[in-house]
């Protein structure tokens, strides 16, 4: 493993291009996972993620490293010995099945690869108790493997009084969560990309922010170590201080896990 940290360490060092990240020491492995894409005429399966993510991560101080969705035990398990940290991206839909329900006309489903890869992932992760960062589709999935479930379209089942797809919103933050506290402030002005929420609360989640219009916006871990999930994209928009503080959050809770 430790050649493994040298490795990605000159990746990180080469892809930051000389940003100034903050001094953490030792600097945490920090894992994002990925959008798995299936193989189609002369284009080969691949694995990707947004490098805002990658970003985000590195220009805290942590070490990203981008997990490729493979379904396999050992190199699930291994994903959650070796690394400090997890950021859980955005993506596609979860199977309505997953949580008891038929599927909504609007919904487009994970692919089967990414699903079964991240679900196992997710619930290996929550049992380490080592700290966690879910953005948009990770919250979502994340209340789903702890029992929870979804509102599959927010226009159709809520209605239209906040546009939750590619705009900027409010959201209102519990002023005695965690996040309340990582950003100093009780309301925030969010970037999120998504038709679906939060329905019914998973075990041991907490919600702690929400829109306008009632929507779950955020939640918390209740039972252990650090565990923040967003419905928005703090990574993307242009708030760099919102940016940092949460991210930042998410690798020093890493540093002191150790």
């Amino acid at each position: 493993m430790k050649q493994l940290r040298i490795v990605v360490l000159f990746v990180v060092l080469a892809v930051c291009g000389g940003c100034h990240q903050p001094v953490i020491q030792p600097r945490p492995l920090i894992g994002i996972t990925s959008v798995y894409r299936p193989a189609e005429p002369n284009i080969p399966a691949r694995t990707q993620t947004n490098f805002a993510y990658v970003r985000a991560v590195a220009e805290n101080g942590g070490i990203p490293v981008v997990l490729p969705t493979v379904d396999c035990e050992t190199a699930l398990q291994r994903y959650v010995d070796e690394l400090d940290g997890l950021v859980l991206v955005g993506g596609a839909d979860i199977p309505p099945s997953a949580y008891g329900e038929t599927p909504h006309e609007t919904v487009e489903v994970l692919t089967a690869q990414r699903y079964e890869s991240e679900r196992k992932l997710i619930a290996s992760w929550l049992a380490s108790d080592k700290p966690v960062l879910g953005v948009c589709l990770g919250m979502q999935f994340t209340n789903v493997v702890s029992g929870g479930s979804l509102i599959q379209d927010i226009p159709s089942e809520v209605g239209l009084e906040v546009k939750h797809r590619g705009r900027y919103h409010h959201v209102r933050i519990a002023p005695d969560s965690s996040l309340a506290t990582i950003l100093g402030a009780s309301e925030a002005r969010v970037l999120s990309s998504h038709h679906q929420a939060v329905d019914d609360i998973g075990r041991n989640l907490k919600v702690i922010a929400w829109s306008d219009d009632g929507v779950n916006e955020a939640l918390e871990r209740v039972d252990g170590g650090f565990g923040l999930f967003v419905q928005w994209h703090p990574e993307s928009g242009n708030d760099r201080a919102q940016r940092d503080a949460i991210y930042g959050a998410l690798v020093r809770a890493a540093v002191e896990a150790n």
